[in-house]
């Protein structure tokens, strides 16, 4: 019995050995589909693979995200339906809309005055309309109070997790503890406006969670909309030479007008750089390959605009309130870590 075992084992295993080889042969001949060609270089579908497959597992999340936040929603629902003694759709209506005051004069009129910036009609033309969304807006925040206190009450726990995505970074460009449990992977474009934006709400995470998160950052420069953001990213990368990286990042987000060569070397000249060796390395283009790397790097992990956020590996794209780091953070913060490796 033990001999049959044994061959039979045996047996699997070549089994296996030649499927692997035929696959491999026939991912070898099989023949490129050409989608592209610019300037004579074909681009082949099996490039876009990746690509694809990365946005397609973030919008995969995303949709299994929102379908689980109203499932939950809706048994949360049932269950106080339940306690009541009444139907599904009675609770929101008895519990939330029926106590929702009418707006005030007042409400109205300072909605109608915070638009006085446009052309407007004259506020009694409006007031019906204004009143109807103002009531609307309070009905939506209500029900969102609502729901949130039904999940305290039942200990509500998402278990759901983004997918994973193993993205490098650059020890030169961390800021924080090297060896802190969470590390934000930061891709942004130095004249893209929502990148300027989240700086704030990036500062205010590393105080708050000191030494448990630290962030860092890589270039995603989008050549195609923003002119100046390649060499912005350049001039950080020459700044860096000089110990200067994020001394020189905050002041590009900081002064989005000063991003052509004169202001950059003015930022250089301010942090009192060695001005000849920054104009020198400007000038050499000897980052470009690797600021290219970032972008590369960034497509293939899911990234498709700036700014693009991975915490410990999970993304969260675009511009975020703080709250959607904090729920990301703890969660990460709640599970041991081991030292996250520099690339």
């Amino acid at each position: 019995m033990r001999v049959s075992s044994v061959c039979l084992t045996i047996l699997l295993a070549a089994c296996l050995l030649a499927i692997c080889i035929y696959l491999a042969k026939t991912s070898i001949t099989k023949t490129k589909e050409p989608v592209a060609v610019i300037a004579g270089q074909t681009i082949y579908e099996d490039e876009l693979l990746p690509r694809v497959q990365a946005q397609l597992r973030n919008q995969e999340y995303e949709l299994k995200s929102r379908a689980l936040e109203n499932l939950v929603d809706q048994k949360l629902l049932e269950a106080e339906a339940k306690k009541k003694g009444i139907a599904v759709g009675q609770v929101l209506e008895q519990e939330v809309d029926a106590k929702v005051a009418e707006p005030t004069e007042a409400e109205l009129m300072a909605a109608y005055q915070s638009q006085k910036d446009r052309p407007n009609p004259p506020f009694e033309e409006v007031k019906a309309q204004l009143q109807q969304a103002l009531k609307q807006a309070k009905l939506q925040e209500a029900r969102q109070q609502f729901l949130k206190h039904l999940r305290e009450q039942a200990g509500v726990s998402i278990l759901l997790r983004p997918p994973k995505v193993e993205v490098g970074y650059d020890a030169a460009r961390l800021r924080g503890n090297p060896w802190a449990p969470v590390i934000i992977v930061e891709f942004a474009d130095f004249q893209c406006p929502f990148c300027r934006q989240a700086q704030p709400t990036l500062r205010d995470l590393l105080a708050k969670y000191k030494g448990r998160v630290s962030l860092a950052y890589r270039d995603f420069p989008l050549r195609g909309i923003h002119a100046q953001g390649q060499l912005a990213a350049e001039a950080s990368r020459c700044a860096g030479e000089q110990g200067k990286f994020w001394e020189y990042h905050d002041l590009l987000f900081a002064n989005p007008d000063k991003l052509k060569r004169d202001g950059l070397v003015e930022h250089a000249r301010s942090l009192k750089l060695d001005e000849k060796q920054f104009d020198s390395c400007l000038s050499s283009g000897k980052y470009e390959a690797r600021i290219e790397e970032d972008l590369q790097e960034g497509i293939r992990a899911g990234v498709a605009g700036t700014p693009g956020f991975f915490i410990n590996g999970s993304f969260l794209s675009g511009i975020q309130p703080e709250a959607a780091f904090d729920g990301m953070i703890q969660a990460e913060l709640g599970v041991p870590k081991e030292k996250p490796a520099a690339q």
